[in-house]
């Protein structure tokens, strides 16, 4: 049993560590039969906002008119004509607010972001299921799989992975660039460098990386790591 006032998180200028047991409940706008726990948003400096979404069974929530990805985590959920299981995502382009819905208990990682726009069109709606995604080695790793749940294409303004690396595997390098991320550990696993911290993450746990803060990863344990990250790219970074 952990000791009392002594956690697992950390929130550093350039990074976020947020663990379960320090998670805060709370219900946004729209919300029915659901409560919000709030990962990262403006108010800590991020250019996006990534939330979970708790849903009771004939819970519903509103997604705002800013293009809006979610992901089932567990259960399923039904928004328009798109019905979503585990593992379902689904992309919502700028102005396309939805309410989303649950018959029964379920739990969605939401992430918001306005859109910067190029002469091309905005996007369109997109829906699927993760398993129906070809995984890729990522820099010829075989140990380290990546599922693309955004196309890569210039039309998007970011990015949404899944990685899933085998037991010790790792990141072949230390990270330091431009982009912002959100990482949700969905499985496993693993230690994380953040700056110049080291720490022991595992399924639950929520990572906000600043732009330019120092980030790896390795997998721990017997069973592979898995996680969802979220990524601002395809824009000049001199566009705001």
């Amino acid at each position: 049993m952990p000791l009392p006032g002594h956690t697992r998180s950390s929130y550093q200028r350039d990074h976020l560590l947020q663990t379960p047991d320090t998670f805060v409940r709370a219900p946004l706008p729209g919300m029915s039969g659901a409560t919000a726990i709030v990962h990262a948003a403006p108010a800590m400096g991020a250019k996006f906002a990534q939330y979970t979404v708790e849903l009771e069974p004939g819970g519903s929530f509103e997604t705002t008119s800013s293009q809006t990805f979610l992901y089932v985590i567990e259960g399923g959920i039904a928004t328009g004509a798109e019905k979503l299981g585990p593992a379902g995502f689904l992309y919502l382009p700028p102005g396309c607010a939805s309410v989303v819905s649950a018959e029964s208990p379920a739990r969605v990682a939401v992430i918001e972001k306005p859109y910067s726009a190029l002469a091309s069109p905005a996007p369109a709606l997109r829906c699927g299921t993760e398993r129906d995604i070809d995984p890729s080695p990522l820099l010829d790793d075989d140990a380290i799989e990546v599922r693309k749940l955004i196309p890569d294409c210039s039309e998007f303004d970011f990015a949404v992975n899944s990685m899933t690396f085998a037991p010790g595997a790792q990141l072949p390098m230390i990270e330091i660039h431009v982009m912002e991320h959100g990482l949700l550990m969905l499985e496993g696993e693993g230690v994380y460098r953040l700056g110049e911290r080291w720490y022991n993450v595992m399924a639950g746990d929520f990572i906000w990386m600043a732009p330019y803060c120092p980030q790896w990863f390795g997998a721990l344990g017997r069973r592979p790591a898995k996680y969802l990250i979220y990524k601002d790219w395809n824009r000049h970074p001199m566009k705001s």
